[in-house]
């Protein structure tokens, strides 16, 4: 067995009470569960992943690689962040440099039986809408042909729902979809329909993620609410309330997925349990800093919101609970640690990103 595999399983038992730094940060994000070990044993084939230079893409990859170290793994980007490709390749994983808008470099991919789709077009969306189509709805459609063969799980977003009333537990995947305001949440439900299609026509399983929202200690909805509070900057509470999950767990449930793949593709929402209230969170933030939050605005009646009841019967609750993880995030940001400089954005009502 090699190296990689040599690493130490995750469990609730091993959460340590601070993170030291992005070193300890990435390897806690990274280290497997004994069920994503067994999951990934049971599904045939190596792993691709489109997309790996994204926020969640890095971790994801290594993730996959020391859960399954028997496995090929494939990271697919443009590679446009410095150093980032050569990190991959010290984890075991096998980078591949492509524009997934080159519909003829997308043919050129190697083969993988287990497709991870993260690529899209988020933030800039209101000012390049033909991009962000461009991104989130022909590229899935160059996939979907390329890899017709394969199992595809592709990240979608919870933002294909309607707003819902707070009080509501969220969307669950029997919900109907739209609409959904701005053209980034309909370029997203494009993205569905594309890889949909795929299924349909070529018999592809696979799921369809739906996420709200992943947390990074250096970007996330918590991130944003721990340093507008640190900072004593206002927070707006209108759109009130929201769902997170840990980062490792979410890349978790994804991988996981792969196991569930069903043909046609399905949706499957990811997220944590429980409807997280703005307010209650930036006043919990203040009370570990010391401070008082500066609240403005009133908690809207509705939100984008998300159910995972199907996600969490099929995988269990999330390893890292919301205490934890208001708490990691207090101790990084008081101690001054790296930002992404990446807001997400989560208090917009318009969808314009």
């Amino acid at each position: 067995m090699s190296a990689i595999a040599e690493t130490t399983l995750l469990d609730a038992a091993g959460l340590p009470d601070t993170i030291a730094d992005v070193a300890a940060l990435e390897e806690l994000m990274t280290r497997p569960t004994k069920a994503l070990v067994d999951d990934l044993a049971a599904v045939p084939g190596d792993i691709a992943v489109l997309g790996v230079g994204g926020k969640m893409g890095p971790t994801l990859a290594r993730l996959a690689k020391r859960a399954a170290p028997d496995k090929r793994v494939y990271g697919v980007a443009r590679f446009s962040s410095p150093g980032l490709a050569e990190a991959l390749a010290a984890e075991g994983v096998e980078c591949v440099t492509c524009d997934l808008l080159d519909r003829e470099a997308v043919a050129r991919l190697p083969e993988a039986q287990n497709i991870l789709f993260l690529a899209g077009f988020k933030f800039g969306a209101a000012g390049n809408a033909s991009r962000t189509w461009a991104m989130n709805a022909l590229v899935p459609a160059f996939v979907a042909e390329r890899y017709a063969a394969s199992r595809i799980v592709a990240l979608s977003t919870g933002c294909v729902y309607p707003f819902v009333p707070v009080d509501s537990g969220g969307p669950t995947e029997e919900t109907p979809v739209g609409p959904p305001p701005g053209e980034y949440a309909w370029s997203c439900l494009a993205r569905e329909r594309m890889f949909e299609y795929g299924s349909d026509i070529h018999g592809t399983p696979g799921r369809l993620i739906r996420l709200n929202y992943s947390i990074d200690m250096r970007y996330g909805v918590l991130h944003d609410i721990a340093r507008a509070v640190f900072d004593g900057a206002p927070i707006d509470v209108t759109m009130g309330h929201s769902n997170v999950i840990w980062q490792g767990d979410a890349n978790t449930m994804i991988l996981r997925a792969l196991k569930t793949a069903t043909s046609p593709t399905s949706p499957l929402n990811v997220t944590g349990p429980g409807t997280l209230s703005t307010r209650t969170l930036a006043n919990a933030f203040a009370e570990r800093f010391g401070v008082a939050a500066k609240i403005v605005g009133t908690e809207a009646e509705t939100a984008w919101l998300n159910n995972a009841a199907a996600a969490h019967a099929l995988f269990g609750l999330p390893l890292v609970p919301l205490e934890r993880m208001i708490d990691w995030q207090a101790d990084w940001i008081r101690r001054g640690m790296p930002s992404l400089g990446k807001p997400t954005g989560f208090q917009v009502r318009d969808g314009k990103f």
